[in-house]
């Protein structure tokens, strides 16, 4: 598996499938190297990574992250072997315990999540396969912001892939993993010059994650405090979690990702105009997305 330095990261919930394919089909032309999808509420992740795989040819399709508590070690193991033997080796799995309230939703209690997650991976280590085996086995990353899930991430697994994350932890984050473990981060962005109008678009993005603890206490760890999450987000923590502006300051906040250590950025674009609906290219500026695309190559 190549997997670039460039990907996007949406979620298909707001798209049909023929949709989802063109949007995959149409990240593939313009030079992207990935496509991350998120698994909220509606389609498997694992099913729908498939129909993205067959519809393209050289893309590659990873989970970003298919939640454990979804699925046991078996079934995803499973799923990440054949998936990858159907695709050409163009499957990347990422994983995470996602949240609390999302793991209570579906019946199950939230565990710790080093502990949780430890044994998870230890599980599909030892999980049964009766197909031909890989002749390289498909790697698995893991959603981590901590230090903890990172050293997990590193000794474990294949490497992690951070959320809401600026290029000062991309850097904490290489140094905890070190050298030949991949780093995947997420890197939203906002095509809008005016400070207000982005960064209004940016605390409505970022409402739901000002409510969640493992977000929370990763920005407590990178120096931000309470009075930081009042009124949707201070202007520090917005700037330094959402990149906005042209053109050029969207491409310098990728390349101070790559700068610090990051193997991959996938990149998650927001409408000035509509932050939380519908994302991708759909909504993107085209020559924007075009551009950026061409930094992959």
């Amino acid at each position: 598996m190549k997997l670039g330095k460039l990907g996007i990261w949406t979620i298909f919930e707001e798209k049909s499938a023929r949709e989802s394919d063109d949007f995959a089909k149409r990240a593939e032309q313009l030079g992207y190297a990935a496509v991350w999808m998120g698994q909220p509420f509606g389609r498997d992740v694992m099913a729908h990574s498939a129909w993205l795989l067959a519809n393209t040819s050289s893309l590659i399709v990873p989970t970003g992250i298919a939640n454990i508590y979804a699925r046991d070690p078996m079934t995803t193991r499973g799923g990440q072997l054949g998936l990858n033997e159907q695709s050409g080796k163009r499957f990347l799995l990422g994983i995470g315990v996602s949240h609390g309230n999302i793991v209570n939703m579906r019946g199950h209690d939230y565990g710790k999540p080093i502990e949780t997650m430890h044994h998870y991976l230890d599980g599909m280590k030892k999980a049964m396969y009766m197909p031909p085996q890989p002749n390289e086995q498909p790697k698995t990353i893991v959603a981590a912001l901590g230090p903890k899930m990172l050293a997990l991430s590193r000794d474990e697994a294949d490497g992690a892939h951070p959320y809401n994350v600026s290029p000062t932890h991309t850097a904490q984050a290489r140094k905890i993993l070190g050298a030949g473990k991949l780093l995947c981060v997420e890197q939203k962005l906002i095509l809008e010059t005016n400070a207000d109008r982005a960064r209004d678009a940016a605390r409505k993005m970022l409402s739901m994650y000002l409510k969640a603890p493992n977000y929370l206490n990763n920005w407590k760890r990178m120096g931000f405090n309470d009075s930081d999450f009042e009124n949707g987000g201070s202007d520090r923590l917005i700037d330094d979690t959402v990149a906005w502006g042209d053109e050029a300051a969207l491409i310098k906040r990728i390349e101070e990702h790559w700068e610090a250590g990051a193997d991959h950025v996938c990149i998650q674009t927001i409408d000035p105009n509509q932050p939380v609906g519908p994302r991708g290219l759909a909504i993107a500026d085209e020559k924007l997305m075009a551009n950026l695309g061409r930094l992959n190559r």
